[in-house]
């Protein structure tokens, strides 16, 4: 018998949440095959299976917090002469329960309605929030007025009734989840703890854009990827620390730290939002490394197959809000990173080049930094470089 035991998942991360456990006691399982979700502040991640076997007990249940180090399920290994088990016959499948999601079960349970009457639509066929309340409310529209379930959870005050000639106008309290709560406190934390200050700057991408239309083809066929603008402003920003090593740097104790190495996080879509991947070693990597790595980070992301080590550590961080639609932001710092590259929308907008008012495809960038450690002249020196190298990308190749 052996424990599963939550492994170290980031930086500063004493314990996760308990998912949703993807075998059930009794199931067997092959050596890295996830067994249960973490959710930590910056990603939900699947555990693997560190060998072939059976879980007999989980000691941890899914809502339920665990320290990293915790045991939080029993394990049977496979014994050598031992035979796997046999696999099902496929014209008598066993039935068994869905998957069900944290904030999916919280409901289930406040309404007292079992998995089994739910259709889940989520990835595998797990069982999502919604997918229960399109069920209560179905099943609430079916029966008298008396039998619908409460899903208002018990701690929380029920709100006041809504007047009888306006039925619409309902509020719900739902408890914020440890993972929504941990997010809330990091944020604030950030406000708190660093002189966050934020500059801004505009891009002209005509360069790129032309480059990317005259190469992408090319480029795709030789390396198997698309050549997007990630790739470029990854470039400009190893490029720019190496002229500003403030940047690159953190405070640790009473000393600065300066990074003589170029670990990126890349913000990307995940499941249950924004995660930050690291590209390990930027500033060696080609074009076609780094858009091959930011394509599979995110895949996985969506996937939830990030593995923890891969969101630890990074020295400084890009975040792209235009693939969102966003015009402008205001970066929030990753501590205890000094500094994090904005990128927006393009969008075209009159410009003036040789005294002619003309229309370009501009991006707005953004460079928030700690001011503790970054004074505005190195904050401004350094968007602008990453200026001039993404509006003039043979730049990049030549490195002036």
């Amino acid at each position: 018998m052996q424990e599963l035991n939550v492994p170290s998942v980031g930086e500063s991360i004493v314990e996760v949440e308990i998912g949703a456990w993807l075998k059930k006691e009794g199931e067997s399982f092959a050596q890295d095959e996830p067994l249960v979700e973490l959710i930590t502040d910056k990603a939900t991640l699947e555990l693997p299976a560190p060998f072939p076997g059976t879980l007999v007990k989980v000691l941890k249940g899914t809502g339920e917090t665990a320290k990293v180090g915790e045991a939080i399920a029993l394990l049977e290994a496979l014994g050598a002469g031992a035979a796997a088990p046999e696999p099902r016959p496929a014209t008598a499948p066993e039935p068994q329960e869905p998957l069900v999601m944290p904030a999916a079960e919280r409901v289930l349970r406040e309404a007292g309605v079992s998995p089994g009457e739910v259709v889940g639509t989520g990835l595998g066929g797990r069982v999502l929030k919604e997918d229960v309340e399109r069920y209560l409310e179905e099943r609430a529209r079916q029966a008298p007025p008396q039998e619908v379930p409460s899903r208002r959870p018990e701690p929380a005050p029920p709100p006041a009734q809504p007047p009888a000639d306006r039925p619409w106008r309902v509020s719900e309290a739902v408890p914020m989840s440890p993972l929504r709560r941990r997010i809330a406190e990091r944020l604030l934390m950030v406000r708190q703890t660093t002189a966050m200050l934020t500059t801004f700057n505009e891009a002209d991408m005509s360069a790129i854009i032309a480059l990317r239309k005259e190469l992408g083809e090319a480029f795709q066929k030789k390396h198997g990827v698309k050549l997007g603008f990630m790739s470029f402003f990854v470039k400009a920003v190893v490029q720019a620390l190496k002229e500003i090593p403030e940047l690159n740097a953190e405070i640790r104790d009473n000393a600065i730290l300066y990074h003589r190495y170029y670990d990126i996080g890349v913000a990307v879509g995940g499941g249950e939002g924004l995660v930050v991947p690291v590209l390990r070693d930027a500033d060696r990597l080609s074009f076609a490394e780094i858009e091959r790595q930011i394509a599979d980070f995110a895949e996985r992301a969506r996937t939830k197959k990030l593995k923890p080590e891969e969101l630890m550590g990074g020295t400084f961080t890009i975040t792209n809000g235009g693939v969102y639609g966003s015009l402008n932001s205001t970066p929030l710092l990753n501590p205890p990173q000094v500094g994090i590259l904005g990128m927006h929308a393009i969008q075209e907008r009159p410009v003036a080049r040789e005294g002619q008012v003309v229309v370009r495809p501009m991006m707005y960038l953004a460079l928030s930094y700690d001011h503790r450690l970054v004074d505005g002249r190195e904050a401004v020196t350094f968007l602008r470089r990453v200026k001039e190298l993404v509006e003039n990308p043979v730049r990049l190749l030549l490195e002036v």
